[in-house]
């Protein structure tokens, strides 16, 4: 009977499918489909747009007819891409099989070159994101998104970008072949650190340690970041350990793990931990190899519930190898219980190595190599149920089998015959699922061989036109050099130092509105996180009314704040309507702790004055949270707007709290590891606006009283526009 299963399991693998997955199946039911009906219109007029382009995930495609009208079969969640000459690309995402009516305005035809660019790399970006979006779940549809990109391309950092992407596309299905041509591409574009450092990662996992290596070891180590740094030395040790340069591989997993230390990057503290630790059991040192594993196992348990489970999976393998079976089952039966508490809030997939069958299955493994048949037995049966739920068939069939060997050694063949005969149904099962993921996989790897050599031949068309436009430029230039060779010269002098100069302040005015758009986008998150907080406390203490009445309040409030959260100022008025809403909300939940007083000088006139929107939030908040929070008796809040000059004003916010000194004292290890963004984000943003607008906001900060509880004053001046 040994002799068969063996022979069987060996016939499995030689049908095993290849190294890359499926995320779809493409023959997925047809009612899923349905025909929806739509139009497109110019929205001020109402007038039909005829021969519009409609495409669906940048696949099916059709025109619109003379009444602007389309049908298009699609399922919910495709999305319709609207072109034409006359207005910008319209994408809209189906969610229910509604007619649809698309408004457009038509463009401009007046639209300076500046705003027609802005809207291109808008319409590239969009691609770019959505290809971003698909890449880990449905290949096909990220590659189609990635190739319109391509053709909307008008630099070589975009199609730099657009080729990167790529190759993360390929790297995620495991076509590591292609994610090196990729992002060799891409290199040739825009050459940067972080596409070397995929490349470098996309050789090691195409077998190519060696090529990995010099990918690696050409990199400018001075251009990386901290985290790059980490995920250098990691990557290089990684192909010098598959390339069986253990001690070399070691002594970078050290110098990572330094860097990772330094800077307190704590996932990849865990990572380079557990790597060492494998490396010196390749090295044959399972002792020094035991501290690793113990500290990476520590270090897990700070990143989260999820890794720290795996990294027990990943210790419990090192003792199988080390035949310490006991510690391997007594680690793999901790998993099992971990894993019940992960899986209420997550989905574990059948492909991790800490799922309950394979768990159990292992366990049982273990024990049958220390003869133990009977315990083995029980766990196995546990492992073939598991896999029952799950769908797991290749566990179940492991598992079948060695409990037909458990079985057998028992002396217990009635039950063995009948285990076998399970197993025999579960191969046949199996194979049959074999060789459907083998079909899948056909199909995906057809679908990218073609969609990579439509993008192939896309780059050697543009390589093909941008030749043929260099050659007749250089001939232009040559022939205008001869005629106009001094006056020409002197004209593209001037017209240069214009356009530099020019394009210098653009960029400077450019770069300081990305950045205040990332940091309001920072802000934003930040406040709706803490004032959620509140709202839950009372949801939690089951205060039905009260929490109510808090979410209007607070939903009235994120209202106003996602309106203003586009403008770099708001009237002053406005920021004060939001402060006494926001106060009272904290007020709300903390009315044992402090009470506050909102004052506003008669004599200074607010609609005269504008203030970046949520500037002031934070500075409450954290007198709030962090001063009169922890005092023991009630406190007291001031926010004052009083007049400095004639034309500027001073905001002050005054909390007679526990102050900053005995707050930071007072703060736990955890909360102390928290590093708040909110006022870091309040400085850089008025340092940004302050260039912008010439000085326009000042800021300081300082203790309030002399007094165990010295409290904390702030004051905001502000100028009149």
């Amino acid at each position: 009977m040994k002799r068969l299963i063996k022979i069987l399991v060996v016939g499995m693998l030689v049908i095993q499918a290849p190294n890359y997955s499926y995320a779809q199946d493409n023959s997925s039911s047809e009612d899923a489909y349905f025909t929806v009906r739509g139009s497109v219109r110019e929205k001020s007029s109402y007038e039909p747009i005829a021969n519009a382009s409609v495409q669906i995930n940048g696949g099916t495609y059709l025109t619109t007819g003379y009444d602007g009208t389309f049908k298009i079969r699609v399922k919910i969640g495709d999305q319709l891409m609207i072109s034409h000459q006359d207005f910008q690309t319209v994408f809209h995402t189906i969610e229910s099989d509604d007619r649809i009516l698309i408004q457009v305005e038509e463009e401009n035809s007046k639209l300076t070159s500046k705003e027609k660019r802005r809207l291109e790399i808008q319409a590239f970006n969009q691609l770019i994101d959505s290809a971003d979006t698909y890449l880990t779940k449905d290949a096909e549809r990220s590659n189609q998104f990635i190739v319109d990109a391509l053709n909307k391309s008008l630099s070589q950092s975009q199609n730099a970008e657009a080729y990167q992407t790529l190759g993360d596309l390929y790297m995620f299905w495991k076509q590591y072949d292609l994610a090196v041509a990729n992002y060799k591409i891409s290199l040739q574009n825009v050459d940067n650190s972080e596409t070397r450092l995929k490349l470098a990662k996309a050789h090691n996992a195409n077998n190519n340690p060696s090529e990995a290596i010099k990918t690696y070891n050409a990199i400018n180590f001075s251009n990386l970041s901290n985290y790059q740094q980490t995920v250098y030395y990691e990557g290089l040790g990684d192909a010098q350990l598959k390339n069986k340069q253990t001690t070399t591989a070691i002594s970078n997993y050290k110098k990572g793990l330094k860097v990772a230390s330094d800077y307190l990057i704590q996932p990849k503290i865990t990572d380079l931990n557990s790597k060492i630790a494998q490396a010196y059991n390749v090295e044959g040192n399972p002792e020094e190899a035991k501290k690793f594993f113990n500290n990476s196992m520590r270090m897990a348990k700070k990143v989260s519930p999820k890794r720290a489970i795996e990294e027990q999976a990943t210790v419990a393998e090192f003792n199988s190898d080390n035949k310490a079976y006991d510690d391997e089952i007594e680690i793999r039966k901790e998993v099992v219980e971990a894993v019940k508490g992960i899986e209420k809030d997550s989905i574990i997939s059948n492909d991790s190595p800490i799922t309950p069958q394979k768990q159990n299955y292992k366990i049982g493994n273990a024990l049958i190599l220390q003869k133990n048949y009977n315990e083995a037995i029980s766990f196995l049966d546990e492992s073939i149920s598991e896999a029952d739920k799950r769908e797991d068939l290749e566990v179940k069939n492991d598992a079948l089998r060695r409990k037909a060997d458990a079985l057998e050694n028992l002396g217990k063949y009635d039950e063995a015959k009948k285990t076998f005969q399970e197993f025999m149904a579960s191969v046949d099962q199996l194979y049959l699922k074999k060789q459907q993921e083998i079909a899948r996989s056909a199909r995906l790897a057809r679908s990218i061989a073609e969609s990579q050599n439509r993008i192939l031949s896309l780059e050697n068309d543009r390589a093909l036109s941008k030749s043929r436009y260099e050659l007749t430029e250089a001939q232009n230039k040559t022939q205008q050099i001869i005629i106009y060779a001094l006056i020409g010269g002197l004209v593209l002098l001037l017209i240069a130092a214009y356009f530099t100069y020019k394009y210098i302040k653009q960029q400077r005015l450019a770069n300081n509105l990305l950045a205040l758009k990332s940091l309001r986008s920072q802000m934003n998150p930040h406040f709706i996180f803490n004032a959620l907080n509140s709202v839950n406390s009372f949801i939690a203490s089951s205060d039905e009314r009260t929490a109510n009445k808090y979410l209007s309040d607070f939903s009235f409030l994120m209202r106003a704040v996602l309106e203003n959260s586009e403008e770099d100022f708001i009237p002053l008025k406005k920021e004060i309507e939001l402060l006494q809403l926001y106060t009272k909300l904290e007020h709300f939940r903390f009315k044992e702790k402090f009470d506050y007083t909102i004052e506003v000088d008669e004599n200074i006139d607010v609609e005269d004055y504008e203030i970046p929107p949520m500037l002031l939030q934070p500075y409450i908040e954290n007198a709030v949270w962090h001063g009169l929070r922890y005092k023991t008796e009630k406190g007291h809040l001031k926010i004052e707007i009083s007049p400095k000059s004639d034309n500027e004003i001073t905001i002050s916010i005054v909390d007679d709290g526990v102050g900053r000194q005995r707050s930071q004292a007072m703060k736990t290890e955890n909360q102390k590891k928290h590093r708040s963004k909110g006022l870091s984000n309040i400085k850089k943003r008025i340092q940004i606006l302050n260039d912008m607008y010439k000085d326009k906001i000042d800021v300081v900060i300082d203790d309030y009283q002399n007094a165990e509880d010295a409290g904390t004053r702030v004051e905001v001046t502000l100028k009149k526009d």
